[in-house]
């Protein structure tokens, strides 16, 4: 079932949660056992990341360099086709500008449609490390907005190759996203709205927002973006704190705010399973306001832990 039919047709709140395929080398035991974890509660639809290759640099024995490239997490097409079939539930891989062309793009998509997966989340994605503009690959897309017009055009029935026959329409849910706390890139917040309006204007059905800890910024940015005309559903993300040092990497990361009051308890924790036990309350108050207030979903950002989101779970539904 389609993203945007889950939602529309739900009378409450639903929730889904985010999981990273596993590195390489691995075997899947690890996403299986949280998703298994989290069953009870019944989700909704579970997000799977896409991650671009890296560029790798190694000195040798002889003093010379070395590069290669690497892709840390494969598999994302075949762990959340994996997910969709064991568990019955709807997967939403992520699709990204960065490290792919429009050829690459084309292909993922027509794998989907295939193994009968109808969501994706269109993303622009980081650049390379180290790189301070983004850079697309050649005959790759700029932006998310280029990459939501690809997936519409495709879901007219039209390729990249213009002389194909018989062409058979790939019909997919489209989610984007939004940054309350507005786009690290982006000069001011209105033009990151008027960016995020053109992702929907070109198709997108639904935005899911980067992660936020003051509810207040996820109610202001709604009204921002219904001011704007965005009309589509906006479901806020929220990641519970699990470690110490969150209260400085998350904000550098994802050029977000920590809340004063959230920063002051997390700075008296002398350990993680303190930092943790601050973070999940914190997350529960957050989950359980959203609920009360009727948002159409609620998106969590495990990265494979379950046991704190099983407690902000049973508190807010």
């Amino acid at each position: 079932m389609k993203v945007i039919d889950i939602i529309n047709k739900s009378n409450k709140t639903v929730f889904s949660f985010e999981l990273l395929p596993p590195l390489k080398g691995n075997d899947a035991g690890k996403i299986y056992n949280t998703i298994e974890g989290l069953l009870d509660f019944n989700p909704q639809y579970i997000n799977i990341t896409t991650h671009r290759d890296e560029l790798e640099f190694k000195e040798m024995a002889d003093g010379s360099i070395v590069k290669r490239t690497v892709r840390k997490r494969p598999g994302t097409v075949a762990i959340a086709a994996s997910i969709q079939y064991k568990y019955n539930i709807p997967v939403v891989p992520h699709i990204l500008c960065g490290g792919f062309t429009k050829s690459e793009t084309e292909h993922v998509l027509i794998d989907l449609n295939f193994l009968g997966i109808k969501n994706v989340l269109a993303l622009r994605g980081d650049g390379v490390k180290n790189q301070h503009v983004f850079k697309p690959e050649q005959n790759g897309h700029s932006n998310a907005n280029e990459l939501v017009t690809q997936i519409v055009e495709l879901k007219r029935g039209k390729y990249l190759e213009e002389d194909l026959k018989n062409n058979t329409p790939l019909d997919f849910c489209i989610g984007v996203a939004g940054y309350p706390e507005k786009h690290f890139e982006a000069p001011n917040p209105e033009l990151d709205l008027l960016y995020l309006k053109q992702k929907v204007d070109a198709g997108a059905d639904y935005v899911v927002t980067q992660m936020f800890f003051d509810n207040k910024v996820y109610y202001d940015f709604v009204d921002k973006c219904r001011e704007m005309g965005i009309t589509v559903p906006i479901i806020p993300g929220i990641k519970p704190i699990n470690l110490k040092n969150q209260l400085t990497v998350l904000p550098k990361i994802f050029s977000i705010d920590i809340p004063q009051e959230l920063a002051t308890e997390l700075s008296k924790c002398k350990s993680n399973d303190d930092a943790r036990t601050v973070g999940t309350e914190w997350a529960i108050n957050q989950a359980k306001d959203l609920v009360t207030n009727n948002v159409p979903s609620m998106h969590i950002y495990t990265y494979g832990i379950s046991d704190n989101v099983k407690e902000i779970l049973k508190a807010a539904f």
